[in-house]
């Protein structure tokens, strides 16, 4: 019976993998075209106490190709108090003294805070003073590719969306931990990537994330969960997506990826996932719990065939195929994943990763539902 029962479990596990490769492949890669440009966007980047980080996004904003009549940044302020502020002044005031004309496409405003969410408080402030209809929201900690707005406005131009949710890695594998965290989000890249293929998209990253400030407007921003300091990401996009789902795209190109830090230690990891873990159990779509769910059975599975092996409830033979079955599917998706976002280097390290992971992901789950989480300075309750 207990044989059986993981069985049953590795086998829905598998199931719903192979189904994520199935749609990752389903999903066709964009090429640019050098096409006119031709969409005004508005890009918001909320930042708090990102003094460190600050200088390369705006390195990487002056880098951007695209006509700079056609975009505008608006910098939203959460209160920092690292000088944060400063540091973007300081940049503009040199660039303005090289006479670099960009600067005059970057703005900053103070975050007007109404509810429990500061970054959703953050976003909506900007939306309602931009000045163009598409907006696309990234984070300060973030580096912006050159190409980054010429894809997004040709996939507008070719599909006429109302949603774009893009790709998301982190840029710094210089450490075991650093990498693990790669792997990490190459495998949720995957499953986002995978959902949108299998026509059951589920998962955004708000820092790539790009909508129409009409249709944000339509279906009242973040009304109805800004009682929740996380998921100004997923949550949106279940109201987009009821809005019109086939407006809703996912933009595979390289052109397109935005790189951000893995955390540096342990504890801030934690944090982390205890965030994003947070909005699980609060978002509207059935197919995000049911995959929630199954994703930890699968991992809870592999820790437990240690006691049951070791009680003798299980053959030796039939936990090795079990684990090496999962941790090879597991394998192909983020190999593929991996191979998209051009880091197949991290690979070496997912023989390790693959071992840890299980243990790593029961801790958050389990966690997350009683202790509060701590963001940017602030405490959070779930």
């Amino acid at each position: 019976m207990i044989s059986t029962t993981l069985i049953a479990i590795i086998i829905v596990y598998l199931i719903f993998i192979v189904g994520f490769i199935y749609g990752f492949d389903k999903v066709e890669d964009f090429e640019l075209q050098d096409l006119e440009p031709k969409t005004k966007f508005s890009v918001i980047i909320p930042f708090k106490d990102e003094a460190e980080n600050l200088s390369e996004l705006l390195n990487s904003i002056y880098r951007l190709n695209y006509p700079k009549t056609l975009f505008e940044i608006i910098m939203v302020d959460d209160d920092s108090e690292d000088g944060s502020v400063e540091v973007i002044q300081n940049v503009l005031d040199t660039s303005r003294k090289k006479r670099d004309t960009r600067t005059d496409v970057i703005k900053i405003i103070k975050n007007s805070r109404v509810t429990n969410s500061p970054k959703k408080d953050a976003i909506s402030s900007a939306v309602a003073m931009a000045k163009h209809d598409w907006i696309i929201t990234t984070d300060a900690d973030c580096v912006l590719p050159k190409y980054w707005l010429d894809t997004f406005d040709e996939c507008i131009q070719n599909h006429q969306p109302n949603c774009i949710v893009a790709p998301v890695t982190y840029n710094d594998g210089s450490s075991f931990l650093k990498r693990f965290q790669i792997l990490d989000v190459l495998s949720l890249q995957g499953a986002t990537i995978g959902g949108f293929g299998i026509k059951l998209p589920f998962l955004s990253n708000g820092a790539n994330f790009g909508y129409k400030k009409s249709i944000f407007q339509s279906v009242n921003g973040f009304s109805g969960n800004d009682y929740l300091a996380s998921g100004d990401d997923i949550f949106l996009l279940e109201k987009l997506k009821k809005a019109d789902s086939k407006k809703v795209l996912y933009l595979k190109s390289n052109q397109a990826i935005v790189s951000t830090k893995p955390v540096m230690n342990l504890s801030a990891l934690i944090q982390q996932r205890l965030r994003w873990a947070s909005k699980t159990s609060h978002n509207p779509n059935w197919f995000s719990k049911l995959v929630g769910l199954i994703v930890f059975l699968g991992n809870l599975a592999c820790i437990a065939m240690l006691p049951i092996l070791f009680l003798g409830y299980l053959k030796p033979r039939i936990a090795i195929a079990l684990v090496v079955i999962k941790f090879s599917i597991d394998f192909l998706l983020i190999f593929k994943t991996a191979r998209f976002f051009k880091q197949e280097n991290v690979l070496f390290s997912y023989v390790w990763s693959c071992f840890i992971y299980p243990f790593f992901s029961v801790y958050i789950a389990v966690l997350s539902l009683f202790k509060p989480y701590q963001w940017k300075g602030r405490t959070f309750t779930k």
